[in-house]
């Protein structure tokens, strides 16, 4: 019933017209998510949600103060027609603060770090897509130079902010805001481009969660022994992260490359040239992350280079499925531009 009234919100506010509707789906999907994180009778767990209560509700009121705001002055709820700049500002911001995109970050990384796996995949992705989708029914309205600014802090602030990390789930969390600040970039310019790089985003980091969720790697330390549980996986997963880093030859490469392009096309060089550079900066701590995963052997005392491995328990096609889609989607790039 939960998971559904969270699939529920979403699709109510990304099928809304009217503003009431669309903060109704807002508020279903934050009530309904509240429990899932709950879940973990855990003081982290409690303090996780805790936190994520309070910024979702003081965002959701500051859509409906904007929403009131625009309707008061134009006398329409429509969403596509916002004309008040002031309650253009207000809704960009509060949809911002429902995303985590930087400077209303902080309390992305935190709940995800209270929360188990299964929990921080569904917040870094699925809970995503009803902030943007408005976003992208408003994208004619709202002032380009607030979100390139939140988006260039964004991209910084997902670099330096994984740079010393050593909980999986945080770095997971920069990643997230990183990918956002990128999204976030291209709203105003091509919204189609930001449609794809969620979609792209989506399916590379859902196999990227679940395969730290087979190998239970909590932190950076647990990704050290992965290997001896199943070497597949960690090739699978160095090459992922190279994916999330943006590395050419994988899909990861595309969105980037689309984004700097439509950012140069609009004379924004500066701002393609700082965002370029903050992709430097995350693909340090992926790279941290697959060095130590992947490219060099934990020291073990026992003669068993290997555990004991059954048949794993969780199914395995939609992580080995997205994985593919995550590292090969690359040659496509001609058909969607």
């Amino acid at each position: 019933i939960i998971l559904s009234s969270v699939a529920a919100g979403t699709i109510i506010t990304m099928t809304s017209f009217h503003w009431l509707l669309a903060w109704i789906g807002l508020e279903l999907n934050t009530l309904a998510i509240i429990p899932i994180i709950a879940k973990q009778h855990h003081p982290r767990a409690t303090e996780a949600t805790t936190k994520y209560f309070l910024t979702q509700a003081a965002a959701s009121a500051m859509v409906l103060f904007a929403s009131t705001l625009n309707a008061w002055s134009s006398g329409t709820w429509d969403i596509s027609q916002m004309t008040n700049p002031q309650s253009c500002t207000l809704l960009t911001l509060a949809l911002s603060m429902k995303l985590g995109l930087a400077p209303l970050h902080f309390w992305l990384p935190e709940v995800l770090q209270g929360t188990s796996m299964k929990t921080a995949l569904i917040i870094a992705t699925w809970q995503k897509l009803a902030p943007l989708s408005l976003l992208y029914l408003v994208h004619n309205s709202i002032n380009p130079t607030i979100l390139l600014t939140m988006a260039m802090i964004s991209t910084l602030t997902g670099g330096w902010g994984g740079l010393n990390q050593t909980q999986t789930r945080k770095i997971l969390a920069f990643s997230s805001i990183a990918h956002l600040g990128w999204m976030a970039s291209i709203i105003t310019l091509n919204p189609d481009i930001l449609l794809l790089n969620l979609v792209l985003y989506i399916i590379m980091t859902t196999p990227t969660f679940l395969l730290l969720k087979y190998t239970a790697s909590k932190t950076v330390k647990d990704l050290t022994t992965s290997w001896t549980i199943s070497p597949q996986t960690t090739t699978l997963m160095m090459t992922l992260l190279m994916s999330l880093s943006g590395l050419p030859p994988l899909t990861g490469f595309m969105p980037k490359w689309l984004i700097l392009q439509e950012l140069t096309t609009h004379n924004l060089t500066t701002t393609a040239t700082i965002m370029a550079m903050s992709a430097l900066l995350s693909l340090f701590f992926y790279i941290r992350l697959s060095y130590v995963s992947t490219l060099t052997l934990y020291p073990t005392t026992t003669k068993a280079t290997h555990k004991w491995r059954f048949k794993p328990k969780p199914l395995t096609t939609p992580t080995t499925t997205l994985t593919v889609l995550s590292l090969l989607l690359l040659p496509m790039t001609p058909m969607l531009v």
